[in-house]
């Protein structure tokens, strides 16, 4: 069993302090309860964090990268009980392995109109993982963050004529990741120190066939 990194614990801290960027802070009312859980582990290529690629068949966010999670239920208890429970039906993982550190501040997605908990974890004893729900899930990896950190595999993503709404992106494992996961997870790599200096001046527009899904 691994001990938890101290990096871990002082990003509940530092999100505790840092304000909610405007375009991600809940309106006062409305809106879908949800969770998402950030669970990170260690590799032999150093810590990772769990991601999913969302299904191109899905309702919300198809085929969209993204951290396991969904909407709260009542019998979830709140947004802890809700991430587990995604985060075992969509990839497969065993709860029992996962410590939980702490939660982020609520963020709002505003296509969707989900108030999302971003849920913290410490996988101290990983079990093997897979798309567990194939009908919402396409894919399943453990992504190091020295891949996220790496400047070439980072950028900036616009929608097509949209240029001053450029948001950060990464191409990992195959995987093009951008706004809302995107976006959390810049803000991880920033308040644990594993960023690295890079060109945020790269900017790209959004490929067709992802425009297309995120327009559905």
């Amino acid at each position: 069993m691994s001990p938890v990194p101290a990096w871990l614990t002082g990003l509940v801290a530092d999100a505790a302090r840092r304000p909610v960027p405007p375009e991600m802070r809940p309106p006062a009312s409305g809106g879908r309860h949800a969770a998402v859980l950030l669970l990170f582990g260690d590799s032999p290529d150093g810590p990772d964090v769990l991601l999913i690629q969302r299904s191109a068949r899905g309702r919300n966010h198809a085929g969209q990268p993204a951290f396991p999670g969904g909407g709260v239920d009542p019998e979830d208890g709140g947004p802890v009980g809700a991430a587990l429970r995604e985060a075992e039906e969509e990839t497969g993982l065993d709860p029992r392995g996962v410590r939980i550190i702490g939660a982020l501040p609520e963020l709002y997605i505003w296509h969707s109109h989900n108030r999302v908990t971003p849920v913290l974890g410490w996988w101290h004893t990983p079990s093997a993982v897979h798309a567990a729900s194939p009908d919402e899930v396409d894919a399943v990896a453990r992504v190091p963050i020295a891949e996220l950190a790496d400047p070439g595999n980072r950028l900036r993503l616009r929608f097509p004529g949209t240029p001053r709404q450029a948001g950060p992106a990464f191409r990992v494992r195959g995987m093009l990741v951008w706004g809302f996961t995107a976006g959390v997870l810049d803000g991880v790599l920033a308040a644990t120190g594993f960023e690295r200096p890079w060109d945020d001046g790269r900017v790209e527009d959004l490929p067709p066939e992802v425009v297309r899904l995120a327009r559905r």
